[in-house]
């Protein structure tokens, strides 16, 4: 960044020394004006009234006229009004940051400590961090005195300039002079709707969608020349106008509390699918457990619960299907593990049996020997 002013913070007797830099910048694609016949640049220039040539910048002043009688003021002349030389920022209050209008915030400027010791910096900062108020400024840049809020932004002083109370403009609309009357449905309807779109505010997640599409037609643009074709670019809807105006206020919060609302859930559904995938792909033999406690945890919700067979052991089978029957997924799953008993148990019979014929097999030829 490279500094646009350098002057000094007044604090009472304190000076503190500071560079100003921007604070903002702009990112739009920039377009210039061309012919349209031939793509020729538009260009402007500078042309002089009376005798009709273009003017060098270096040989333009300025001017003021007033009934009939023009002022040309030289630039020796404007840089002689002492307010112009003044590279102070004097600090006149201490206000409470709430009692700024945020309609007079005009252009933000970060200030660097321009001294070898920045102890006067970090002492000022420290005091507007421990009265928690807003320092009031005046200053003068770029031919214009200007008043400012002096505050904190992540451990640097941040001057942000202020419009004078006359650049407000006063406003009175008829329309909000005649007596409205709002039910208290729509005032609870209108609030829930609120509440169901409250968060907090992260700049990040917003998009400049306008700049977005720009670069993609100029990108389009450049690959397909003139046989270029929005539709294919945007989609079919792209320039369709607005939407219609609202005929029905109560209509129209009952929808987008239903919109809102069919949003969320659908939202929930895809992260319950998505939990129980992760549970399936992780699973241990215990997944019918986990898919019960997450049946209970959403109360009565539906859910998908694991189809593996249940745990080892008599017990647990029953206990399965017990837990199985309160959620309203149970699918048997403990069918397997009683046929494997079973089958064990006839296994178990037959070779008892076959014991049984051995040992009287023995008996048998033990006689004969006899």
């Amino acid at each position: 960044m490279r500094a646009i002013w350098k002057g000094a913070i007044a604090f009472g007797l304190v000076n503190v020394p500071v560079k100003v830099y921007s604070a903002t910048e702009d990112h739009d694609i920039s377009l210039h004006q061309v012919h349209n016949a031939d793509g020729g640049r538009i260009r402007y220039q500078r042309r002089c009234e009376v005798c009709s040539q273009v003017i060098d910048y270096s040989d333009i002043e300025k001017a003021y006229e007033e009934d009939g009688r023009t002022v040309v003021l030289s630039k020796d002349e404007l840089k002689s009004i002492p307010a112009e030389n003044s590279h102070e920022i004097e600090v006149v209050q201490f206000v409470p940051s709430e009692q700024l209008e945020p309609m007079m915030f005009e252009k933000s400027y970060y200030l660097e400590p321009d001294s070898k010791s920045p102890k006067a910096y970090v002492l000022l900062r420290k005091a507007l961090e421990d009265t928690d108020r807003v320092a009031i400024v005046q200053f003068a840049l770029r031919e214009k005195t200007r008043l400012g809020a002096l505050r904190i932004k992540d451990d640097v002083l941040v001057l942000q300039s202020l419009l004078w109370p006359d650049e407000v403009r006063e406003v009175n609309f008829p329309a909000l002079d005649t007596s409205i009357r709002i039910s208290a449905q729509e005032r609870e309807m209108s609030a829930a709707l609120v509440e169901s779109m409250a968060a907090d505010f992260e700049p990040a997640s917003f998009t400049d969608e306008y700049q977005v599409q720009l670069r993609q037609l100029i990108e389009a643009k450049l690959e397909q020349g003139e046989s270029l074709d929005t539709e294919e670019t945007f989609g079919a809807e792209a320039g369709e106008g607005g939407k219609g105006e609202v005929i029905d206020l109560m209509e129209a919060l009952k929808r987008s509390l239903d919109r809102k609302r069919g949003a969320e859930s659908g939202a929930d559904t895809k992260e319950a699918d998505a939990d129980d995938d992760g549970a399936h792909e992780g699973g241990d033999g215990k997944a019918p457990a986990r898919g019960t406690s997450r049946a209970k945890a959403s109360e009565g919700k539906e859910t998908t619960a694991a189809k593996k067979p249940a745990a080892k052991g008599t017990a647990k089978t029953a206990a399965a299907k017990s837990t199985a029957a309160k959620s309203g997924t149970a699918k048997a799953p403990a069918k397997s593990t009683t046929a494997k008993s079973a089958t064990a148990k006839s296994t178990g019979a037959k070779s008892t049996a076959a014991k049984s014929t051995g040992t009287k097999s023995s008996a048998a030829r033990a006689r004969k020997g006899a």
